[in-house]
């Protein structure tokens, strides 16, 4: 069975993204009452966490409910959560390269604009909190939870009908509405960007679309991987938090993904506006049934 026959059977977008968003805007509006309560204390925080996890956990839950029916997608997935092969291990260093050197050159680009070298230094601790939890825990389960959701079956689903740009850019507007009640969550990171203002706000939602393409390219040009796709979006979460970078200083590397994104577009045009997947070397054939 190709490839295209394959993600032809991701074939429920709607229940998938109706179940999604809704078990995970139920969990996390709790979060976002119980965080902003008076006096909270360890135990509403406990809570608060278990309730950031239980949102981050609907698009799976649904995800395995989709596919756990269907020998074929049950195949599938075991397929892509095997250990990454020299090529998927090429793209996955070349992801963590990406997101490290965005950062790297945003800071060193914005010491022309006269901010301080303190961007260099190693950050002692996450900049936010997840309820009674330390930034590094999310930053680390939230890439691995969400890519086993978005790269198991929300991905697919979109692209059985799409190009692979317009599905990135699909998906890209819905992981903006998605993440919106965590801006709501005291002491949470889309909180916190949302209350730098605007312009850091804006920065976030408008980066979400280089990081889906890049994303996406490397999943579907490393076979579907989705160890691929966790490794770049633990990257991004992680450099992003491992320097004292000035919020302003990410404005700069929305603008470099932006830049990377558009040459990558450029070279391979046909990939992003094709009609099949091109991700297998060219006659290669799945081993599912």
């Amino acid at each position: 069975m190709t490839e295209d026959q394959i993600i032809q059977r991701y074939d429920r977008p709607w229940t998938f993204y109706t179940l999604a968003t809704l078990g995970s805007w139920t969990a996390w509006g709790g979060a976002v009452w119980l965080s902003h309560r008076d006096g909270i204390g360890p135990a509403s925080l406990t809570v608060v966490a278990a309730l950031l996890l239980l949102g981050l956990l609907f698009p799976f839950l649904t995800a395995w409910r989709l596919t756990r029916g269907d020998p074929v997608l049950r195949d599938d997935l075991r397929r892509r959560l095997t250990w990454p092969d020299r090529r998927q291990l090429r793209f996955a260093t070349l992801g963590a390269g990406i997101m490290l050197g965005s950062i790297l050159l945003a800071q060193a680009l914005s010491l022309l604009l006269g901010y301080s070298t303190e961007q260099f230094r190693f950050a002692a601790h996450a900049s936010f909190s997840a309820g009674i939890l330390p930034g590094w825990f999310p930053l680390v389960l939230a890439p691995i939870i969400e890519e086993l959701s978005w790269h198991s079956y929300g991905t697919d689903c979109l692209r059985r009908k799409m190009a692979l740009f317009w599905t990135s850019i699909v998906f890209a507007l819905y992981w903006a509405v998605w993440h919106a009640p965590l801006g709501m969550v005291a002491h949470y990171y889309q909180a916190q960007v949302a209350e730098s203002g605007w312009l850091h706000t804006l920065n976030f939602v408008l980066s979400l679309f280089p990081f889906v393409l890049i994303m996406n390219w490397l999943y579907y040009r490393s076979n579907r991987s989705i160890l691929v796709a966790i490794i770049f979006h633990l990257s991004a979460g992680l450099f992003n938090e491992l320097f004292q970078t000035h919020p302003d200083t990410k404005v700069i590397q929305t603008g470099l993904l932006f830049a990377l994104t558009v040459a990558i577009i450029i070279a391979d045009p046909s990939f992003f506006f094709g009609k099949t997947v091109r991700g297998l070397p060219s006659g290669k054939w799945l081993t599912a049934k």
